[in-house]
Order: C-alpha cells, then sequence, then structure tokens
C-alpha cells in the first residue's frame, strides 16, 4: 500500500507569518538540531529543527527559515517550523513580509 501524504504537509505552498511567528536567517549551525538564527525583530534566537523537518529538508547557513518563538525565553529560543526555497524568498520580499 505504502505511505499516505496528508494533506495538511503541502510542501508547494508558502507559509506567511501568523500569529508571533518571525522570519529569519540561519546563522551558523551549532550541531545536532540547533542553529543560531538572526530574526527581523532584532533578535537573535537559538532555534532547534522540528523532528518532523529534521527528516524531510535540510537547513544551510544562509537559508530563510520562519521561527516560531517559545511561550517562555521567546526573546532567546525558538522552533524552526520552515525553511523558504529561494523562489519563495523572492515572493517574500515582493510582498514585502521580508525586509532582509
Amino acid at each position: 500500500m505504502g505511505k499516505r501524504k496528508v494533506k495538511s504537509e503541502d510542501y508547494n505552498a508558502i507559509k506567511v507569518p501568523a500569529g508571533n511567528d518571525v522570519i529569519g536567517i540561519a546563522k551558523q549551525m551549532l550541531g545536532f538540531d540547533r542553529v543560531l538564527v538572526s530574526c527581523q525583530d532584532g533578535k537573535e534566537r537559538l532555534c532547534r529543527i522540528r523532528g518532523k523537518m529534521k527528516r524531510r529538508m535540510w537547513i544551510r547557513v544562509g537559508d530563510i527559515v520562519l521561527v516560531s518563538p517559545w511561550d517562555f525565553q521567546s526573546d532567546k529560543r525558538g522552533d524552526i517550523i520552515w525553511r523558504y526555497k529561494r523562489n519563495q524568498a523572492d515572493w517574500l520580499r515582493r510582498k514585502g513580509f521580508l525586509k532582509m
């Protein structure tokens, strides 16, 4: 039978920041599943890559990512919930979401 694709996991759609999500740039890989991200709100956060994402896509230095800050230590920590491809980042710049 094989694996079924869940409809909520459509990787062709572009996710825009909603709620308290922030767009950032991966600045430094720190090992395991940790990344130092420079966010648009002027803060640097130590972010971890979600397990679901860790198995599906790679994150490199310079990639544009969507960060969800934690409820506690929201200024210092967060989760990476999405990595934008180059054409998606260009779309974000044109629409005004990305100011970097």
